[in-house]
């Protein structure tokens, strides 16, 4: 798939196993309200079961360097997505392989204040519903013409949309939004951090039926 693909809040073999080459698991970690959090040990047990052509993500919140240190080093993930703000005194290469998720409001909501971190810091962000207690899984949507223009005004930058995306309504979005990737949780869940095997393929089914339909 030409689409980044990331499946988030991954919590068993079975669920890592059917991450799409070239995509993500995406690894709530620390975050203990979360039905989808993980310990760090947790973590680093399932990204050794990861098909070695797709990435490993972190999911935090407010992470502290120390946290972010020890999933780099450590759990080995390749990247960090951050709820919150990104604490000082990070490395370059630390920073460069954050990805910050920014909150974009609903529709009808103002969106003038809506502002993306500075591209030569963060390559990848995080397009994700604004206004939720925890990191992902809310099944709450952004607004897409807000994510649309975004993407507009930021040629070359990696935007992944989030949010209320479902295998039914995943290729209405990329038509909608054109973003470089996407990210799904609760879309693909049988029940609140329990993904269902079946929902994930039919996602990555219909991202490619999308891709095939605008070849």
């Amino acid at each position: 798939m030409r689409t980044f693909v990331k499946f988030c809040g991954l919590r068993r073999p079975e669920e890592v196993a059917e991450v799409p080459a070239g995509g993500a698991a995406g690894f709530v970690v620390n975050v203990p309200d979360s039905p989808r959090n993980l310990a760090p040990e947790e973590a680093a047990s399932l990204i050794e079961k990861l098909p070695s052509e797709a990435e490993a993500w972190g999911v935090v919140v407010s992470p502290d360097i120390a946290l972010i240190r020890r999933l780099f080093e450590e759990v080995g993930v390749d990247r960090i997505q951050v709820y919150g703000p990104v604490p000082d005194g990070l490395e370059y290469l630390e920073r460069h392989h954050l990805v910050p998720s920014v909150a974009i409001p609903p529709a009808g909501a103002p969106t003038d204040s809506v502002a993306l971190p500075p591209g030569e810091d963060y390559p990848r962000i995080h397009l994700d519903a604004a206004g939720q207690p925890l990191p992902g899984g809310s099944g709450v949507r952004p607004d897409w013409e807000t994510c649309a223009r975004l993407v507009d005004a930021n040629p070359g930058r990696k935007l992944v949309l989030a949010g209320g995306l479902t295998p039914e309504n995943v290729g209405e979005a990329l038509g909608s939004v054109r973003p470089w990737g996407v990210d799904v949780s609760s879309g693909i869940e049988s029940a609140p951090g329990v993904k269902e095997i079946a929902r994930m393929r039919a996602f990555a089914a219909a991202v490619e039926a999308f891709e095939k339909g605008h070849a």
